[in-house]
């Protein structure tokens, strides 16, 4: 069994799946997470993107404020990982939810 397979991750991905709309994320998440957490996810997300975009490191780092080694982490995850960012990044194109 690996870490992210057991009862109490479970648990968590019913929680998660569970909310409703972006208020009961934001309730949830703020319960769950500190603020430095919820910027830290966020971040990450917002590099997945901007890789997606082509961007370089260096423009990525001016725009977020993400360090390289978070960038070099968020691509290696894009090129190699489960396909979470890619499968994430698709579905806000599909549904026109591109923020900056």
């Amino acid at each position: 069994m690996t870490p992210f397979k057991n009862s109490y991750v479970d648990e968590l991905y019913d929680a998660i799946l569970s909310l409703e709309n972006k208020e009961d994320c934001q309730a949830f998440f703020e319960d769950l997470f500190t603020i430095n957490e919820i910027i830290s996810l966020s971040q990450r997300l917002s590099v997945a993107k901007k890789l997606d975009e082509g961007k370089t490191f260096s423009a990525i780092t001016a725009e977020t404020g993400a360090s390289s080694a978070t960038i070099g982490r968020v691509n290696k995850c894009l090129s190699y990982g489960t396909g979470g960012y890619r499968k994430i990044i698709d579905r806000l194109k599909k549904e026109g939810g591109e923020t900056k």
